[in-house]
């Protein structure tokens, strides 16, 4: 339950999560008041919440942008499905196209991930929907009417962003060229993942196969290691347990009230944009708690139903497993290792900025750094993530990697505060910030040296003086630099995760 009290600095999150209900709420009215039917107004629904959760443009403007091309990506799919309704070998194989090209497409960024997940949405809703040829029309309507009626809260009765700093800059993916490049990669795998998945799914059952691909998307959304693909489905495996059995206890007894249905959906909207960011099995339970009752509201749902939803996440997940581990596998230690090199490299660019700027330096800031250096540790925290993981049982990896946590925490701590001393345009100017800088430099190149390379034996700065700040953080930055050593490079005890 601490997920829903984590940090949510400027109420961003909160503010998210109310947005979202006013704008699929409002769309969901405003569909009932063209008359369209509720299978319509659960499209729009749907199209609207894929609209404000998808769409993580930097700027407004690229926001506004990305959501005016979602119908161009999507309405050609969407098409597509609806007219092999009733020939599954080409819909099967149309439906594994759009996995691979959707996952392709995050090579282009924030745009390109929204403009994938859109289209694979739109195929995955003719398959929710059953929607036939002659149903077309109305569909595109409802989703062209929910667009512009969420986009009109987004970005005309709600736009708190235009009042919000610049966004964290995210860190550019990891390098790589052909099949070693993450979204050509990832491409391959969600394709034969998908493709395991969907002979599971239609095992299963002939109606409701495409949970089991659908599972497989969303579990290879911002994964890079095997170990966070398999951490990801064991998370969507229980939330999806958790909110089957929620499902049970509130979707069933509703017997489609819509009033009663109104707010629980409204609850469930609320808290998959509130704990999307913090918790990715709360955001499943939710997700599968709003499944279960828009199946009650069109009729459809039992304790059957639902036992076979949670059957389905599970082939899914079976099918992302195979498919990182025999497919083109990236192990846990290669992912981390390229993000804990990053991080320490930019940790020795923080400092030099802030060197420069307390020496005078007009040009050097450190704070795009520190910024740099904040995401970073993002990442790493997801990379490790699998070896700090409750359930792994990697005990000696699991203490080293919380200790290169802990120490990576240690050296931005560090860095913040030698930014926060080279801001102070009275803060310590001293030549011996140069010879300090040197040695953070020469401890970042010792961690991050490959195997041929003779790294010197890293040593604990000696104590500085106290009336200097600014020397102060940066041989505490030399002191953790120092500890990392142990971890990263020790040679008696196994690597931080097996090659």
């Amino acid at each position: 339950m601490r997920k829903f009290v984590a940090p949510d600095p400027g109420l961003v999150r909160l503010r998210g999560a109310a947005r979202a209900v006013l704008g699929i709420g409002l769309a969901a009215t405003v569909s009932g008041t063209a008359g369209q039917s509720l299978t319509m107004a659960v499209a729009g629904g749907l199209a609207a919440l894929l609209a404000l959760f998808t769409v993580t443009d930097a700027t407004v403007r690229g926001q506004a942008l990305t959501t005016a091309l979602l119908p161009a990506a999507g309405f050609p799919v969407l098409a597509l499905a609806v007219l092999l309704h009733d020939r599954p070998l080409p819909r099967d194989l149309a439906f594994l196209a759009v996995v691979g090209l959707g996952v392709y497409a995050r090579r282009w960024g924030p745009r390109g991930n929204a403009l994938g997940i859109f289209a694979f949405m739109s195929f995955f809703l003719a398959q929710f929907l059953h929607a036939v040829p002659a149903q077309l029309p109305q569909l595109a309507a409802a989703v062209v009417l929910a667009l512009l009626t969420s986009s009109a809260v987004r970005f005309g009765l709600w736009c708190y962003e235009r009042r919000l700093s610049a966004p964290r800059p995210a860190p550019a993916p990891l390098g790589g060229r052909g099949l070693a490049r993450a979204t050509t990669r990832q491409a391959v795998q969600a394709t034969a993942a998908s493709a395991i998945a969907l002979a599971a799914g239609q095992a299963l059952s002939d109606e409701r196969w495409y949970w089991a691909v659908g599972t497989v998307w969303w579990i290879f959304v911002n994964t890079a290691s095997r170990g966070e693909t398999l951490v990801r489905g064991f998370r969507r495996v229980l939330g999806t347990a958790a909110g089957v059995v929620a499902g049970l206890g509130v979707a069933i007894p509703l017997h489609g009230d819509p009033v009663a249905a109104a707010v629980l959906v409204a609850l469930c909207v609320g808290g998959i944009f509130y704990v999307a960011a913090v918790s990715y099995s709360w955001m499943i339970f939710f997700v599968t708690v709003l499944v279960g009752v828009l199946y009650g509201m069109l009729g459809t749902v039992d304790p059957g139903l639902l036992a076979l939803r949670l059957a389905e996440t599970l082939a899914g997940a079976v099918g992302a497993a195979l498919a990182v581990l025999l497919v083109l596998p990236v192990t846990t230690h290669t992912t981390t290792d390229a993000w804990v090199r990053r991080a320490l490299r930019c940790v020795h660019l923080c400092a030099v900025e802030a060197a420069g700027r307390l020496a005078g330096s007009p040009g050097a800031d450190p704070a795009p750094r520190v910024a740099e250096l904040e995401a970073l540790l993002e990442r790493v925290r997801v990379s490790v993530a699998p070896l700090v993981h409750p359930l792994s049982p990697l005990g000696h990896r699991k203490a080293r990697a919380r200790r290169v946590l802990a120490l990576l925490d240690a050296c931005a701590h560090e860095v913040r505060g030698l930014a926060a001393v080279a801001a102070d345009p009275e803060g310590s100017r001293t030549g011996r910030l140069t010879v300090a800088c040197v040695r953070v430099e020469a401890a970042v190149q010792a961690l991050i040296a490959d195997g041929t390379t003779r790294a010197r034996p890293l040593r604990s700065p000696a104590h500085p003086p106290a009336d200097e700040p600014a020397l102060t953080h940066l041989h505490g930055l030399e002191r953790a630099l120092a500890e990392l050593a142990e971890p990263l490079r020790g040679t008696r005890r196994p690597a931080l995760a097996a090659r």
